[in-house]
Protein backbone atom coordinates (compact mmCIF):
# COMPACT_ATOMS: atom_id res chain seq x y z
CA UNK A 1 0.00 0.00 0.00
CA UNK A 2 3.14 2.13 0.49
CA UNK A 3 5.86 3.13 -1.79
CA UNK A 4 8.27 5.58 -1.69
CA UNK A 5 9.05 7.25 -4.68
CA UNK A 6 12.08 9.01 -6.14
CA UNK A 7 11.85 12.39 -4.58
CA UNK A 8 11.37 10.57 -1.35
CA UNK A 9 7.59 11.52 -0.87
CA UNK A 10 5.18 8.56 0.42
CA UNK A 11 2.66 7.73 -1.90
CA UNK A 12 -0.67 6.25 -1.25
CA UNK A 13 -2.83 4.62 -3.57
CA UNK A 14 -1.04 7.10 -6.02
CA UNK A 15 -2.49 10.36 -4.38
CA UNK A 16 0.64 12.00 -3.58
CA UNK A 17 2.00 11.24 -7.65
CA UNK A 18 2.70 14.32 -9.45
CA UNK A 19 0.18 13.72 -12.75
CA UNK A 20 -1.82 15.68 -14.81
CA UNK A 21 -5.14 16.16 -13.38
CA UNK A 22 -6.84 15.03 -16.29
CA UNK A 23 -6.61 14.13 -19.56
CA UNK A 24 -7.24 16.18 -22.70
CA UNK A 25 -10.39 13.50 -23.26
CA UNK A 26 -11.46 14.40 -19.74
CA UNK A 27 -11.06 17.86 -20.10
CA UNK A 28 -13.29 17.81 -23.34
CA UNK A 29 -16.30 15.72 -22.05
CA UNK A 30 -16.63 17.56 -18.37
CA UNK A 31 -16.77 20.63 -20.35
CA UNK A 32 -19.50 19.41 -23.31
CA UNK A 33 -21.41 17.84 -19.50
CA UNK A 34 -21.10 21.17 -18.02
CA UNK A 35 -22.21 23.03 -21.38
CA UNK A 36 -25.52 20.20 -22.00
CA UNK A 37 -26.41 20.88 -18.21
CA UNK A 38 -26.00 24.40 -18.08
CA UNK A 39 -28.01 24.73 -21.33
CA UNK A 40 -31.32 22.39 -19.54
CA UNK A 41 -30.87 24.39 -16.41
CA UNK A 42 -31.55 27.95 -17.95
CA UNK A 43 -33.73 26.41 -20.47
CA UNK A 44 -36.02 25.41 -17.50
CA UNK A 45 -34.89 27.70 -14.73
CA UNK A 46 -34.67 24.42 -12.83
CA UNK A 47 -31.21 24.60 -10.98
CA UNK A 48 -31.66 20.74 -10.44
CA UNK A 49 -31.07 20.21 -13.19
CA UNK A 50 -26.84 21.39 -13.07
CA UNK A 51 -26.56 21.38 -9.37
CA UNK A 52 -24.45 18.30 -10.08
CA UNK A 53 -21.73 20.09 -12.35
CA UNK A 54 -21.51 23.43 -10.40
CA UNK A 55 -19.56 24.31 -7.33
CA UNK A 56 -17.86 26.99 -5.54
CA UNK A 57 -18.52 30.60 -6.10
CA UNK A 58 -19.92 29.23 -9.34
CA UNK A 59 -22.27 27.02 -8.28
CA UNK A 60 -23.84 29.67 -5.13
CA UNK A 61 -24.59 32.21 -8.21
CA UNK A 62 -25.79 29.84 -10.58
CA UNK A 63 -28.24 27.69 -7.83
CA UNK A 64 -29.17 30.92 -6.58
CA UNK A 65 -30.24 33.00 -9.50
CA UNK A 66 -31.62 29.78 -11.14
CA UNK A 67 -33.89 29.42 -7.78
CA UNK A 68 -34.69 33.31 -7.90
CA UNK A 69 -35.81 33.26 -11.80
CA UNK A 70 -38.22 29.46 -11.09
CA UNK A 71 -39.92 31.65 -9.14
CA UNK A 72 -40.98 34.77 -11.00
CA UNK A 73 -40.56 32.71 -14.39
CA UNK A 74 -42.09 29.42 -13.20
CA UNK A 75 -42.79 28.14 -16.84
CA UNK A 76 -39.08 28.67 -17.99
CA UNK A 77 -37.18 30.76 -20.21
CA UNK A 78 -38.70 32.05 -22.53
CA UNK A 79 -35.64 33.84 -24.11
CA UNK A 80 -33.44 30.62 -23.73
CA UNK A 81 -30.08 30.50 -26.49
CA UNK A 82 -28.15 27.73 -25.74
CA UNK A 83 -24.91 28.59 -24.79
CA UNK A 84 -22.08 27.61 -26.84
CA UNK A 85 -18.59 27.04 -26.17
CA UNK A 86 -15.79 26.10 -29.21
CA UNK A 87 -12.23 27.38 -30.05
CA UNK A 88 -10.83 25.63 -26.69
CA UNK A 89 -7.72 25.46 -25.13
CA UNK A 90 -7.44 23.27 -22.19
CA UNK A 91 -4.86 24.14 -19.36
CA UNK A 92 -4.25 21.35 -17.09
CA UNK A 93 -1.93 21.31 -14.06
CA UNK A 94 0.44 18.69 -13.23
CA UNK A 95 0.28 18.12 -9.77
CA UNK A 96 -0.25 15.88 -6.75
CA UNK A 97 -2.94 14.75 -4.31
CA UNK A 98 -6.80 16.51 -4.44
CA UNK A 99 -8.18 18.76 -5.66
CA UNK A 100 -7.46 18.29 -9.44
CA UNK A 101 -8.18 20.63 -11.32
CA UNK A 102 -8.17 22.79 -14.92
CA UNK A 103 -8.75 25.22 -16.94
CA UNK A 104 -11.35 25.37 -20.15
CA UNK A 105 -10.66 28.52 -21.70
CA UNK A 106 -12.87 28.57 -24.74
CA UNK A 107 -14.78 31.07 -27.40
CA UNK A 108 -18.28 31.50 -26.81
CA UNK A 109 -21.82 32.81 -28.40
CA UNK A 110 -22.68 35.33 -25.52
CA UNK A 111 -20.41 38.15 -27.22
CA UNK A 112 -23.10 40.34 -27.71
CA UNK A 113 -23.93 40.04 -24.40
CA UNK A 114 -21.01 43.08 -23.73
CA UNK A 115 -21.35 44.82 -27.36
CA UNK A 116 -19.53 43.54 -29.97
CA UNK A 117 -15.88 42.72 -28.20
CA UNK A 118 -15.03 39.13 -28.61
CA UNK A 119 -15.10 37.28 -25.00
CA UNK A 120 -13.68 34.17 -23.79
CA UNK A 121 -15.31 32.13 -21.21
CA UNK A 122 -12.37 31.00 -18.63
CA UNK A 123 -14.21 27.83 -16.32
CA UNK A 124 -12.38 26.08 -13.99
CA UNK A 125 -13.17 22.79 -13.36
CA UNK A 126 -12.52 20.64 -9.58
CA UNK A 127 -12.71 17.20 -8.28
CA UNK A 128 -11.72 16.54 -4.89
CA UNK A 129 -11.91 12.34 -5.27
CA UNK A 130 -11.86 10.17 -8.07
CA UNK A 131 -15.78 9.37 -7.34
CA UNK A 132 -16.33 12.89 -8.00
CA UNK A 133 -18.07 14.53 -11.11
CA UNK A 134 -15.47 17.15 -12.53
CA UNK A 135 -17.72 20.62 -11.63
CA UNK A 136 -17.21 24.43 -12.52
CA UNK A 137 -16.48 26.34 -9.46
CA UNK A 138 -15.27 29.80 -11.09
CA UNK A 139 -16.10 31.32 -14.34
CA UNK A 140 -14.03 34.35 -15.65
CA UNK A 141 -15.30 36.53 -18.80
CA UNK A 142 -12.27 37.88 -20.46
CA UNK A 143 -11.49 39.44 -23.73
CA UNK A 144 -8.52 37.59 -25.74
CA UNK A 145 -5.76 40.20 -24.86
CA UNK A 146 -6.59 39.75 -21.19
CA UNK A 147 -6.23 36.17 -20.93
CA UNK A 148 -2.63 35.43 -20.20
CA UNK A 149 0.09 32.96 -21.31
CA UNK A 150 0.83 30.45 -18.89
CA UNK A 151 3.76 28.76 -18.61
CA UNK A 152 3.90 24.94 -18.96
CA UNK A 153 6.53 22.03 -18.70
CA UNK A 154 8.35 20.49 -21.48
CA UNK A 155 5.30 18.11 -22.36
CA UNK A 156 2.76 21.06 -22.43
CA UNK A 157 1.39 20.46 -18.90
CA UNK A 158 0.36 23.53 -16.89
CA UNK A 159 1.94 24.95 -13.50
CA UNK A 160 -0.60 24.86 -10.79
CA UNK A 161 0.04 27.69 -7.76
CA UNK A 162 0.08 26.21 -4.32
CA UNK A 163 -2.41 28.27 -2.11
CA UNK A 164 0.83 29.50 0.46
CA UNK A 165 3.08 29.68 -2.81
CA UNK A 166 6.00 32.14 -1.72
CA UNK A 167 6.82 33.03 -5.07
CA UNK A 168 3.81 35.21 -5.73
CA UNK A 169 3.97 38.64 -4.50
CA UNK A 170 0.74 37.55 -2.40
CA UNK A 171 0.04 33.86 -1.98
CA UNK A 172 -3.08 33.02 -3.42
CA UNK A 173 -4.80 31.35 0.22
CA UNK A 174 -4.49 35.17 1.13
CA UNK A 175 -6.26 36.82 -1.48
CA UNK A 176 -9.91 36.76 0.22
CA UNK A 177 -8.83 38.17 3.52
CA UNK A 178 -6.90 40.42 1.77
CA UNK A 179 -9.43 41.69 -0.74
CA UNK A 180 -12.45 41.82 1.89
CA UNK A 181 -9.47 44.02 4.15
CA UNK A 182 -9.19 46.17 1.27
CA UNK A 183 -12.71 47.03 0.19
CA UNK A 184 -13.54 47.86 4.36
CA UNK A 185 -10.32 49.84 4.75
CA UNK A 186 -8.60 50.74 1.59
CA UNK A 187 -5.79 48.60 2.78
CA UNK A 188 -3.47 46.40 2.29
CA UNK A 189 -2.31 48.27 -1.07
CA UNK A 190 -1.88 45.36 -3.13
CA UNK A 191 -4.84 45.90 -5.18
CA UNK A 192 -4.91 48.15 -8.44
CA UNK A 193 -7.08 50.99 -9.41
CA UNK A 194 -9.71 50.08 -11.47
CA UNK A 195 -13.92 48.98 -11.52
CA UNK A 196 -13.60 46.25 -9.33
CA UNK A 197 -11.42 47.95 -6.56
CA UNK A 198 -11.11 51.90 -6.23
CA UNK A 199 -13.75 52.43 -8.09
CA UNK A 200 -16.52 49.91 -5.93
CA UNK A 201 -15.21 51.26 -3.05
CA UNK A 202 -16.23 54.42 -4.41
CA UNK A 203 -19.72 53.49 -5.31
CA UNK A 204 -20.01 51.66 -2.03
CA UNK A 205 -19.85 55.53 -0.04
CA UNK A 206 -21.84 57.04 -3.09
CA UNK A 207 -24.65 54.51 -1.47
CA UNK A 208 -24.00 55.23 2.16
CA UNK A 209 -24.73 58.63 1.47
CA UNK A 210 -28.31 58.03 -0.59
CA UNK A 211 -31.06 60.11 0.76
CA UNK A 212 -33.61 58.45 2.81
CA UNK A 213 -31.48 55.46 2.36
CA UNK A 214 -28.27 53.89 4.15
CA UNK A 215 -26.36 51.28 3.09
CA UNK A 216 -23.79 49.28 4.93
CA UNK A 217 -21.37 46.72 3.55
CA UNK A 218 -19.90 43.60 5.54
CA UNK A 219 -16.97 41.70 3.56
CA UNK A 220 -16.05 38.27 4.13
CA UNK A 221 -13.27 35.98 3.30
CA UNK A 222 -14.81 32.87 1.78
CA UNK A 223 -11.51 30.56 0.75
CA UNK A 224 -12.35 26.94 2.16
CA UNK A 225 -13.59 24.14 0.76
CA UNK A 226 -14.58 24.15 -2.86
CA UNK A 227 -14.45 27.85 -2.39
CA UNK A 228 -10.64 27.56 -2.07
CA UNK A 229 -8.52 29.70 -4.45
CA UNK A 230 -6.77 28.29 -7.57
CA UNK A 231 -3.85 29.31 -9.21
CA UNK A 232 -2.06 28.67 -12.86
CA UNK A 233 1.61 30.10 -12.85
CA UNK A 234 2.25 32.01 -15.94
CA UNK A 235 4.90 32.95 -18.47
CA UNK A 236 5.79 36.46 -16.57
CA UNK A 237 6.90 34.47 -13.39
CA UNK A 238 3.35 35.56 -11.56
CA UNK A 239 0.29 33.53 -11.55
CA UNK A 240 -3.69 33.63 -12.88
CA UNK A 241 -5.76 32.97 -9.20
CA UNK A 242 -9.65 32.44 -9.14
CA UNK A 243 -10.79 33.39 -5.47
CA UNK A 244 -14.44 34.05 -3.73
CA UNK A 245 -15.47 36.60 -1.52
CA UNK A 246 -18.96 36.81 0.34
CA UNK A 247 -20.43 40.18 1.46
CA UNK A 248 -23.44 42.03 2.74
CA UNK A 249 -24.93 44.67 2.23
CA UNK A 250 -28.01 46.37 5.04
CA UNK A 251 -29.87 48.90 3.58
CA UNK A 252 -32.29 50.72 6.16
CA UNK A 253 -34.50 53.29 4.90
CA UNK A 254 -35.76 56.57 6.59
CA UNK A 255 -38.86 56.64 8.33
CA UNK A 256 -41.94 55.96 6.66
CA UNK A 257 -39.98 54.55 3.83
CA UNK A 258 -39.21 50.60 2.87
CA UNK A 259 -36.15 49.69 0.70
CA UNK A 260 -36.82 48.54 -3.09
CA UNK A 261 -36.89 44.86 -3.65
CA UNK A 262 -36.71 43.46 -7.08
CA UNK A 263 -38.51 40.22 -8.19
CA UNK A 264 -35.21 38.34 -8.08
CA UNK A 265 -34.39 39.49 -4.27
CA UNK A 266 -38.45 38.77 -3.76
CA UNK A 267 -37.74 35.22 -4.63
CA UNK A 268 -34.87 34.86 -2.23
CA UNK A 269 -36.39 36.37 0.77
CA UNK A 270 -37.15 35.62 4.55
CA UNK A 271 -38.92 37.82 7.13
CA UNK A 272 -40.86 40.90 5.76
CA UNK A 273 -38.92 44.01 4.87
CA UNK A 274 -40.38 46.83 7.09
CA UNK A 275 -37.38 49.35 6.87
CA UNK A 276 -34.26 47.26 6.54
CA UNK A 277 -33.34 44.58 3.65
CA UNK A 278 -30.25 42.72 3.61
CA UNK A 279 -28.71 41.28 1.04
CA UNK A 280 -26.07 38.04 0.85
CA UNK A 281 -23.69 37.95 -2.04
CA UNK A 282 -21.17 35.46 -3.39
CA UNK A 283 -18.25 37.59 -5.84
CA UNK A 284 -15.93 35.46 -8.14
CA UNK A 285 -12.32 36.97 -8.84
CA UNK A 286 -10.03 36.27 -11.50
CA UNK A 287 -6.68 38.11 -10.45
CA UNK A 288 -3.33 38.45 -11.89
CA UNK A 289 -0.65 38.49 -9.63
CA UNK A 290 3.08 39.74 -10.13
CA UNK A 291 6.31 37.80 -8.96
CA UNK A 292 7.73 38.74 -5.65
CA UNK A 293 9.89 41.30 -6.11
CA UNK A 294 7.46 43.42 -9.08
CA UNK A 295 6.89 47.31 -8.60
CA UNK A 296 3.47 48.69 -8.59
CA UNK A 297 0.11 46.96 -6.87
CA UNK A 298 0.82 43.46 -7.42
CA UNK A 299 -2.91 42.06 -8.07
CA UNK A 300 -5.09 43.32 -10.15
CA UNK A 301 -8.74 41.83 -10.79
CA UNK A 302 -9.34 41.15 -14.28
CA UNK A 303 -12.66 39.83 -13.93
CA UNK A 304 -15.67 39.80 -11.54
CA UNK A 305 -18.39 38.14 -11.61
CA UNK A 306 -21.74 38.55 -8.39
CA UNK A 307 -24.85 37.54 -7.18
CA UNK A 308 -27.09 37.58 -4.96
CA UNK A 309 -27.29 34.21 -2.98
CA UNK A 310 -29.42 34.98 0.23
CA UNK A 311 -31.98 38.08 1.70
CA UNK A 312 -33.48 38.92 4.50
CA UNK A 313 -36.16 41.61 5.53
CA UNK A 314 -36.81 43.21 8.80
Amino acid sequence: MLSLTASGCVTVHGELEVVPSATNAEAEQALQDFTDAYNAADKAYDPALDAGRVTGALGAINQAGLKARSITTPGGNPRHRPLELSDTTYHIPKKAGWPRFFVADADSNRDTDSGDQDSRWLIVFVKNSNKQLWEAAYLAILSPGEVPKFRTDQEGWAEPVAPDSDVTAVAPRDLSEEYASYLRTGRPRHFADGAHTSGWRQVREQNGRRAGLSTQYVDQALDTGDFAPLGLATQDGGALVFFALRYFDRQTAAQGYRPKVSQDVKALLTGEVKSTLTKEWVSSQAVTVAPKGAAGPPVRIISRLQGVTAARGS
